[in-house]
C-alpha cells in the first residue's frame, strides 16, 4: 500500500516521502515517461543512474502491446521491463485528447480505434483499473476525459462531470491495495476545477492528480488553476500536475504545494537535439557550437557532460548517429533528477524562494528558443 508523508513546508512547498510497493520515491520528484515499458534510447539501469526513482508509463499502448495479460503473465511490468523501482501507470485518458479524431467518448467508456492496427477497443473505467492491476502498477489512474485547450464551458464542464464519474466507479472497481489517483478536470474554468476537486477528494483515494493543464494555456493561466485546486487537496495525500515539463512551471507548482511531475520534454527534446542545463536551454544542432569544446552544462555530472564536448555532441547530430540523441536524452534526465534534488535540499534548508530565484535567473539569462515539437 502507499504511505506518504510531508517531512518539511517552506510557506507551501512540501519535502515528502512516498512509500510504495516497489520501493521509496522523494518528492517533490519528476518522473521520466516510458510510453511503451522504456524510457527511449537509455536502459533501465542508465535511468536509475541518473536518479529516478519512479517512472510513468503509459496503459494504452501497453495495452495494444504487448497487452496486459502478457505483462502480468511475465510476472508484471517493473519485472518485464527490468525496472526494479516504482512505475505510475496513466489511465489512457490523455489519448482521448491526442487521439481525439479516432475515438469516441460516452458515459460508458471511450472506445479507439488502435493506431497499430485500425481495431477498435473500449476502455471503461472499469477495465482501464484491471488492466493496471494486471501490470502490477505502484500508482493506478483513474480514467479521464481530457478536452483541449481552447475549450467552451459546456464540453468542459461536461468532460469534468464525466470524469467523477468515471473515477467513482474506478473506485468501486479497484482492488483492496491499488493505489488509485483521480484527475481534477475543469479546463480553465475555475468553479469547475473546484467542484471537480471537492466531487474527488470525497471518494476518499489515495492520491490525486491536476490534469487538462500544460496544454498551451498561458502559464498565468496555469498557475492560477494549479492553485486553486491544490489548496482544496488534502495535505496528507501526494499531488501530481500531470504533463508539466518545464522547469519554470515546475518550481512554480511546487511553490504552490504540487508533489509529483512527469513530461516527454526530457526525452524527446534530448533526441531532437535539445538541451536542458543549468544556463538554460541548448539546441546542439546550432553551428555556434561546431568548435566549442566546453561542456554540455559545467554543472552536470552526467556522462555526457563529463565526457564529451558540445563539439562533438553536435556532430553526433550532424551526421545522424544514433549516439547524438542518446547522450542528450541521458543529460535531459539527469537534468531533471537534479532539478529536483536542488528543490528539496532547498525546501529543507527553508531556502525555496532565494533558490528558485537564483536557478531562473541562471537558467533564462541565456536560454536558446526550443525547437517545435
Amino acid at each position: 500500500m502507499l504511505s506518504f508523508a510531508v517531512e518539511k513546508t517552506d510557506s507551501l512547498a512540501r519535502l515528502g516521502r512516498l512509500e510504495l510497493p516497489h520501493g521509496t520515491v522523494n518528492t517533490p520528484c519528476f518522473m521520466p515517461v516510458g510510453t511503451q515499458g522504456t524510457v527511449k534510447t537509455l536502459t533501465p539501469e542508465e535511468v536509475a543512474e541518473a536518479g529516478a526513482e519512479i517512472i510513468v508509463c503509459n496503459t494504452y499502448h501497453l495495452y495494444l502491446r504487448p497487452g496486459h495479460k502478457r505483462v502480468q503473465a511475465a510476472g508484471g511490468l517493473s519485472k518485464f521491463m527490468g525496472w526494479n523501482r516504482p512505475i505510475l501507470t496513466d489511465s489512457g485518458g490523455f489519448q482521448v485528447y491526442s487521439l481525439a479524431s479516432m475515438t469516441r467518448v460516452t458515459d460508458e467508456g471511450a472506445q479507439f480505434q488502435s493506431h497499430v492496427d485500425g481495431s477498435r477497443h473500449m476502455f471503461t473505467p472499469e477495465l482501464v483499473v484491471g488492466v493496471q492491476e494486471a501490470f502490477g502498477s505502484d500508482i493506478a489512474m483513474c480514467l479521464d476525459e481530457c478536452p483541449p485547450y481552447p475549450v467552451s464551458r459546456p464540453v468542459a464542464e461536461a468532460a469534468a462531470t464525466r470524469t467523477s464519474l468515471w473515477a467513482e466507479r474506478c473506485s468501486a472497481a479497484r482492488q483492496p491495495g491499488t493505489n488509485l489517483f483521480a484527475i481534477v478536470q475543469g479546463a480553465t474554468y475555475p468553479d469547475l476545477r473546484e467542484q471537480s476537486a471537492k466531487t474527488l477528494v470525497a471518494l476518499d483515494l489515495p492520491g490525486y492528480a491536476i490534469g487538462g493543464l500544460c496544454l498551451g494555456e498561458p502559464s498565468d493561466v496555469t498557475y492560477d488553476m494549479v492553485g486553486r485546486v491544490a489548496a482544496l487537496l488534502p495535505v496528507d495525500r501526494p499531488r501530481y500536475l500531470m504533463g508539466a515539463g518545464y522547469p519554470e512551471d515546475i518550481i512554480a507548482a511546487v511553490r504552490l504545494g504540487v508533489d509529483m511531475f512527469d513530461c516527454v520534454l526530457p526525452t524527446r527534446n534530448g533526441r531532437t537535439g535539445t538541451a536542458f542545463t543549468n544556463a538554460g536551454r541548448v539546441v546542439i544542432r546550432n553551428a555556434r557550437y561546431a568548435d566549442d569544446a566546453a561542456s554540455l552544462d559545467d554543472a552536470c555530472d552526467c556522462y555526457a557532460c563529463r565526457t564529451f564536448s558540445r563539439a562533438y555532441l553536435r556532430h553526433l547530430f550532424m551526421v545522424g548517429e544514433a549516439l547524438g540523441p542518446k547522450l542528450l536524452t541521458l543529460h535531459n534526465v539527469r537534468f531533471f533528477q537534479r532539478l529536483m534534488l536542488g528543490i528539496r535540499t532547498a525546501i529543507e534548508l527553508g531556502t525555496f524562494e532565494s533558490w528558485s530565484s537564483g536557478f531562473l535567473a541562471r537558467y533564462q539569462t541565456n536560454t536558446e528558443p526550443a525547437q517545435p515539437e
